[in-house]
């Protein structure tokens, strides 16, 4: 991939949520988008919600995707470099707007909402944000000719944007506010994967084991805390099983031998 494989237009594609955001703030939207969609939201299950939140957490996408560490090795390059700039974006945002969530403002009683209460640095929603920067990642960072099936990414990122109002923990404009700035560190994620050269990503060099360690931490990680909510306790086994997987065949390629190799 090189830096023309993302079209200069859609540098500018994150602009429409961050414009439809500050609308929201601005025109005093705020309350009535959020309590019109956290009702709506209640038409499905609480576990449909829990799920999807599950999928803009770090750790949780991390496992999910661990696979591509055999499979395809620059997508999740590209996802790693999109989730380091995400938590450094997140961070930073949130620590500087420091905006109170619905639970700090509205009665308790005029909404839906589940899992630990959440009051403050609401701005932007990090579990959108995550989950549009993975999507943006693995988008810009595959074959042109594969992006129309990796567009579906999008969709599975809204719908996690939509599960954090469906909780309770974030406003509209939090949710819109994250996926444009997701977009943006999935691109730049992609740019900077492009650097890592081919030979250094197959499994006997220091980058993928580098990343199989990490995968040691995600297990630990999902043993030792609840992702968001309890509901997601199913989906933290599984995504143990899934990296404890992908390490045992990662550990079998370090001994496999190339054609041609001398024994």
């Amino acid at each position: 991939m090189n830096n023309k494989a993302i079209p200069a237009f859609a540098w500018f594609i994150p602009l429409a949520p961050l414009t439809l955001a500050c609308a929201i703030y601005f025109g005093e939207l705020q309350t009535s988008s959020f309590l019109f969609i956290n009702r709506f939201t209640q038409l499905l299950p609480d576990t449909l919600w829990a799920w999807l939140t599950f999928l803009g957490n770090g750790w949780g996408l991390f496992a999910l995707t661990f696979p591509l560490l055999l499979i395809a090795p620059r997508l999740l390059t590209a996802g790693i470099f999109a989730g380091a700039i995400t938590a450094l974006a997140s961070f930073s945002l949130k620590r500087t707007f420091d905006l109170p969530r619905p639970e700090s403002v509205l009665n308790s009683e005029s909404f839906y909402h589940f899992g630990e209460p959440l009051l403050s640095k609401a701005f932007p929603s990090g579990h959108t944000l995550t989950a549009f920067a993975i999507a943006s990642a693995l988008y810009f960072a595959c074959d042109q000719s594969k992006r129309i099936k990796m567009s579906l990414l999008f969709i599975v990122a809204s719908l996690v944007g939509l599960s954090r109002i469906g909780v309770g923990a974030h406003w509209l404009s939090d949710v819109l506010a994250g996926a444009g700035i997701g977009i943006w560190c999935g691109m730049i994620g992609a740019i900077l994967a492009q650097y890592v050269p081919e030979n250094q990503l197959t499994p006997k060099n220091f980058w993928p084991r580098f990343i199989a360690l990490s995968g040691g931490a995600a297990i630990y990680a999902h043993f030792t805390q609840t992702m968001d909510l309890e509901l997601n306790l199913p989906l933290q086994y599984v995504s143990i099983a899934i990296v404890a997987i992908t390490l045992v065949f990662f550990v079998k390629a370090q001994f496999h031998q190339n054609p041609g190799t001398p024994k």
